[in-house]
């Protein structure tokens, strides 16, 4: 039996995304898992406005993230 609380997605490997040349859906394939187990394969399916928007944000969390500068006193 499946247990909800553990389940994950991950990328399937060597398996890009697509993008629906009449829709302009885009499908990125998943293996879903629990824990280590594998239990199945689903394509997570976006608008092409959503994928834009994932996109900005994936490249905002991969920013490496500024130190705080201190200030000096004078």
């Amino acid at each position: 039996m499946c247990s909800r609380a553990h389940l994950h997605a991950s990328l399937r490997r060597d398996e890009p995304p697509t993008r629906d040349a009449t829709t302009g859906e885009i499908r990125v394939p998943l293996a879903l898992y629990d824990l280590d187990e594998h239990r199945g394969d689903l394509p997570l399916v976006m608008s092409r406005s959503e994928a834009e928007a994932l996109f900005t944000r994936l490249r905002l969390a991969l920013m490496p993230t500024q130190p705080a500068r201190a200030t000096e006193a004078a």
